[in-house]
């Protein structure tokens, strides 16, 4: 995903790069395919509906998201744009030079950074905590199959789509279009509509009898 999503031109120029996982190259929407492929494998081996097996893994999909967004915390990827906001973080440059110097474009010898959105924070509240606590709070009520699974597509389509707004695009890529669009926001669009569509055929469907009394 990262590869197809933020990096195809270095692939073609070094095809052997899409192996190097050291050098990083996560991405939310490649490991989201991912593991729609597994599950799609999995509900064939064992006769299960596919929309079954989302609606039960979509609100602990959450949690997986929670603690990624702290592990970029830890590991101080992913900052935000410069705000004056009284949370903001500043990094010192001599551990974060790469920030320094490609994101922020600082000169050298700069000490620290200036105050940083903690954008890692702001996601791992929204499409972590939030949405967790939504998921959770709709499941236990009575819906349609394949609700839930629109529910996760839309609120984390939304949450990644706003905080984009406060995060810092690409090195390699920069704003897409309009000086604020970036990559994640365009990937993000298809969830929203997805989820959507999903959501409306959901609840064109007659729910059954043990939806109706969950």
């Amino acid at each position: 995903g990262y590869i197809l999503f933020y990096g195809f031109n270095d692939w073609l120029a070094d095809p052997t790069r899409i192996f190097r996982v050291w050098e990083g190259g996560m991405s939310f929407h490649g490991g989201f395919l991912g593991v729609l492929t597994a599950m799609w494998l999995y509900q064939r081996k064992h006769g299960k509906s596919f929309f079954e097996l989302t609606d039960f893994i979509a609100p602990y999909i959450t949690i997986g998201l929670f603690t990624g967004r702290i592990g970029n915390f830890i590991n101080g990827e992913l900052w935000g744009k410069p705000t004056d906001l009284p949370w903001a973080m500043q990094l010192r440059c001599s551990e974060f030079v790469s920030l320094c110097r490609d994101k922020l474009g600082l000169p050298p010898g700069t000490e620290w950074t200036p105050p940083l959105h903690p954008n890692q924070l702001y996601e791992a509240l929204g499409e972590g905590l939030l949405l967790f606590i939504l998921l959770w709070w709709f499941s236990s009520r009575p819906h349609p199959r394949m609700a839930v699974s629109a529910l996760f597509l839309i609120g984390y389509g939304s949450f990644r789509f706003l905080i984009e707004f406060v995060r810092m695009p690409d090195v390699q890529l920069g704003y897409l279009a309009g000086g604020w669009l970036t990559m994640g926001q365009i990937l993000s669009l298809p969830m929203i509509l997805t989820g959507i569509i999903m959501m409306l055929l959901a609840y064109r469907q007659p729910l059954t009898h043990a939806e109706a009394h969950k």
